[in-house]
């Protein structure tokens, strides 16, 4: 008789080993713990971030602490992973995985850093536990898209963090299937999320669903129980959650964590090669006004055109939620401004006629060829003629910080050092570096995360 699937999950998550793993795979572990934490400190005074942040300190004096990153202050574990997973989003700055279902495998690692925390475990059950928890989140996408049945992919982050929550708590197999029994029954999450004006609750969707995973795994630690079996069951996750379909997890082959990618610039994963692409046609043509462009045409795939163009709000963005999930806005700042940063999301300039003046001149369109080749690659092609007559044309597949195309330790660092630059104290912040680059021998994780300690 074939295993249910949370047990399965649960002998794979208990049997896995960081001595199973190269130092490749550690290194790019490392590298996504930073960038997670750059992109937290960047999105610090960010609204969504600041209300998020200020229900976690209103909790100090837990008996079960964590650190809100950022702050000195120590909060109840869920509550100070959810402000933290809020900050990890919010500037969609964070890493990326693509399959069937796309999804955000670092929104995990404050859930898992927490759980870190409340366990007293080192840098090295912590190190197991992210590459654990991004491979049940992968190989989840790989199985099955939920979108396509109106859930949103944080419905997996929750499964996948009570695995590494497990892991770390270093939790047998029976309670690592309660653990994953409770969230998945808790998961699904309504993908209204991601669809026509983006809310802030788009920046908290995955930290929440973290946090559940979270809970689930502290809970199961204590001996509480959860619904068997949770996909399999007559009202389970495959009958109730995917209309009756069926799926199964395949955990051959390389650890997932390679298989993701680290963003370059602050926008919605799939067009960050229409972002290089724009760029290098900026770099030939010299600064353009919008009087100077005729004509913009942009060739994506569906995917893309599903997420970020078809949506009448992506065409006219009005929050930064939407712009950075708006290819026209995106490839029309990148074209005036020559640059695309955090600020190229402010209201001021998300707002700005200029921007709107181009995307009245701009076609985007699936190409078919396109298709074939995603997730491996997001290619797209971005095409301008001038007034003057001029026409330039740039294709972009594997842009920086793909897994084809990774960032290198000094790019990560860089990267960190643009986000974290007068925030944070800079002897405290390289001193955080330093450690964060040996992380599998750091023993006290939430010492590590107060040397981020942002000015007041």
């Amino acid at each position: 008789m074939q295993r249910v699937l949370a047990r399965k999950i649960a002998e794979w998550v208990t049997g896995f080993s960081l001595k199973d793993v190269g130092s490749d795979v550690i290194l790019e572990v490392k590298k996504r713990f930073i960038d997670t934490a750059s992109v937290a400190l960047g999105a610090f005074w960010e609204d969504p971030v600041v209300i998020a942040r200020w229900v976690a300190e209103s909790t100090t004096g837990s008996r079960l602490p964590a650190t809100v990153w950022g702050t000195g202050v120590r909060a109840a574990f869920d509550h100070a992973a959810f402000a933290n997973g809020c900050a990890v989003r919010y500037l969609d700055f964070n890493d990326t995985y693509l399959s069937k279902e796309a999804l955000h495998p670092s929104d995990m690692i404050p859930a898992l850093v927490a759980a870190s925390e409340v366990s007293d475990a080192d840098g090295r059950k912590l190190v197991e536990g992210i590459i654990v928890a991004y491979d049940v989140a992968a190989r989840l996408a790989d199985a099955y898209s939920v979108r396509g049945r109106g859930w949103d992919h944080v419905t997996y982050i929750a499964i996948a963090t009570a695995a590494g929550v497990s892991k770390i708590l270093d939790l047998d197999v029976s309670k690592t299937e309660h653990a994953i029994n409770i969230a998945t029954t808790i998961a699904p999450a309504l993908r209204q999320t991601r669809a026509g004006e983006i809310s802030m609750w788009k920046a908290c969707a995955a930290s929440n669903a973290a946090r559940d995973g979270l809970l689930a795994g502290v809970l199961a630690s204590k001996g509480m129980t959860g619904p068997s079996p949770v996909f399999e069951g007559k009202f389970g996750f495959f009958k109730v959650a995917i209309g009756g379909d069926t799926f199964d997890l395949d955990f051959q082959g390389a650890p997932k964590v390679m298989e993701t990618s680290i963003k370059y610039w602050p926008v919605e994963y799939h067009s960050m090669s229409a972002v290089e692409a724009a760029l290098k046609i900026r770099e030939k043509a010299g600064p353009l006004k919008p009087e100077d462009v005729e004509e913009v045409t942009v060739k994506t795939f569906t995917v893309s055109y599903k997420i970020i163009v078809e949506d009448p709000e992506k065409w006219d963005p009005k929050t930064r939620e939407t712009a950075d999930h708006s290819l026209p806005y995106i490839v029309s700042v990148a074209l005036l401004d020559g640059r695309v940063w955090i600020d190229s999301f402010k209201p001021e300039r998300v707002l700005a006629e200029d921007t709107r003046r181009v995307m009245r001149r701009m076609k985007v369109e699936v190409d078919p060829e396109y298709d074939k080749i995603y997730p491996l690659g997001i290619p797209n092609k971005v095409r301008v003629r001038t007034r003057d007559g001029r026409v330039y044309e740039e294709e972009s597949v594997y842009p920086p910080g793909h897994y084809k195309n990774m960032l290198t330790v000094e790019q990560v660092e860089e990267k960190f050092w643009r986000l974290a630059k007068g925030l944070v104290d800079e002897s405290r912040a390289s001193k955080f570096l330093r450690e964060a680059w040996r992380l599998e021998d750091v023993g006290d994780l939430g010492r590590l995360m107060r040397l981020l300690t942002v000015k007041s």
